[in-house]
C-alpha cells in the first residue's frame, strides 16, 4: 500500500510517498480503507520537529490522526458485522496518511446516515471540541459571542453552535473568502487584518461576554480586550504558536473567568458520546462542516502547505 511518511523534521517537502506492506489488525483492531483523512495543524508542527518530547514521534513515521473509511478485515476477538461499515475513528496522532489504516475497535464510530464520510472525518475533532465548549459556556439567547478566526474548522462550527443558542455572534477572519462564509454561517463578520480591528468589535457589541480564541498571540490579546467585565475567555488553541498573555491579577480584576482547553477536557468515558452526538447533529443537518480543499495522498507537501499559507477556510483533507 501507500503512505506517506515524514523522512525527516523539516519544511512540506519532508513528506514522501513511499510503498510499504499492508499491515494486519491485530487484537481488539480493525483494518481500514481509508477515504479521507484529516489534516491537523498538529501534524505540520509535529512534522517540524516540535513537540518530539511529548508526542514521541521519530522519522520515519506516517503522521495523521483521523480518518474515514470502510472496514475491511478485524482481527481477533472484534465482531465481524464490523466488516464493509463506514466509519470515522481516531489513531491518536500516528498512521493515517495510508491507504489502510489499523484502528482500535474501541475507537470507532459508525458514519450516521445522511452524513458522508468526508464530512464525518472533517467533523471528528472539530465538532467535538466546539460542543464541548459551547456547553461548557453555557450560551444564554442575546449574549455577544466573539469567536477568533471564525472560518477554522472548530471555530467555524462554534459561530453555528452560538448562533443556535440565540447569541449574537462576532466572527473574525482575513479576506474576502473567510469572511463570506462567516456571514453565511450566521455570523457578523470583522476583518482582523484592519487596524484597531477590536474597537470595531466594540463598535457592534457594546463588548463581548464570551470569547473563544484558538489563535493566541497577539491576535488572541487583542480578543480579550473586547471583553466586558464579568465575561467568559476561552483559549482553546495557539495556531499563532503561543498561547495569548493574559494576567490572571487582570482577568480576575475584572471578573473575567480565563479557561484553557485541557479545563474542559471530556473524561474518555465522555468523549465517544459526545463525538456521536456531533455527528449525529451533522447528520441532522444541524451544523456543518467547512471542508476548504482535498488533496491526493501523493500530494501530502502541498496540503500542508496549504495549511501553512491560511489562505483556505476550514478543513482540508487527504484523499487516499
Amino acid at each position: 500500500m501507500r503512505v506517506v511518511q515524514v523522512k525527516e523534521f523539516g519544511g512540506p517537502e519532508v513528506l514522501a510517498v513511499a510503498d510499504v506492506a499492508d499491515p494486519e489488525p491485530g487484537a481488539g483492531q480493525v483494518l481500514v480503507r481509508a477515504s479521507a483523512v484529516d489534516i491537523l495543524f498538529l501534524d505540520t508542527q509535529l512534522r517540524e520537529g516540535w513537540g518530539k518530547d511529548f508526542f514521541g514521534q521519530a522519522p520515519p513515521y506516517v503522521p495523521g490522526d483521523g480518518v474515514a473509511g470502510r472496514v475491511v478485515s478485524v482481527g481477533e476477538s472484534v465482531d465481524p458485522s464490523w466488516i464493509g461499515r463506514s466509519v470515522v475513528a481516531s489513531t491518536g496522532n500516528g498512521g493515517t496518511y495510508a491507504e489502510l489504516v489499523v484502528v482500535d475497535e474501541s475507537e470507532l464510530l459508525q458514519v450516521p446516515d445522511g452524513l458522508g464520510e468526508r464530512e464525518a472525518v472533517a467533523l471528528l475533532h472539530d465538532a467535538t471540541t466546539a460542543l464541548l465548549l459551547a456547553e461548557h459556556a453555557r450560551i444564554r439567547p442575546g449574549e455577544r459571542v466573539l469567536v477568533n478566526a471564525a472560518a477554522g474548522g472548530a471555530a467555524s462550527v462554534l459561530v453555528q453552535l452560538a448562533g443556535a443558542a440565540g447569541a449574537h455572534v462576532i466572527g473574525t477572519a482575513r479576506g474576502d473568502a473567510k469572511l463570506n462564509l462567516v456571514r453565511e454561517l450566521g455570523g457578523e463578520p470583522v476583518d482582523y487584518a484592519k487596524p484597531d480591528w477590536e474597537q470595531r468589535v466594540r463598535e457592534l457589541t457594546g463588548g463581548v461576554d464570551v470569547v473563544f480564541d484558538g489563535v493566541g498571540g497577539a491576535l488572541g490579546r487583542a480578543a480579550f480586550e473586547t471583553t466586558n467585565n464579568g465575561a467568559r475567555f476561552y483559549a482553546y488553541g495557539a495556531a499563532s504558536g503561543d498561547f495569548a498573555e493574559i494576567d490572571p491579577a487582570e482577568a480576575q480584576q475584572r471578573d473575567v473567568t480565563v479557561v484553557g482547553l485541557l479545563d474542559v477536557q471530556p473524561s474518555p468515558e465522555q468523549k465517544k458520546p459526545m463525538t456521536e452526538r456531533a455527528l449525529a447533529e451533522a447528520a441532522a443537518g444541524r451544523i456543518k462542516p467547512t471542508i476548504g480543499q482535498t488533496f491526493p495522498l501523493e500530494r501530502a507537501a502541498e496540503a500542508h502547505a496549504a495549511i501553512a499559507a491560511r489562505t483556505t477556510p476550514g478543513r482540508t483533507l487527504l484523499l487516499p
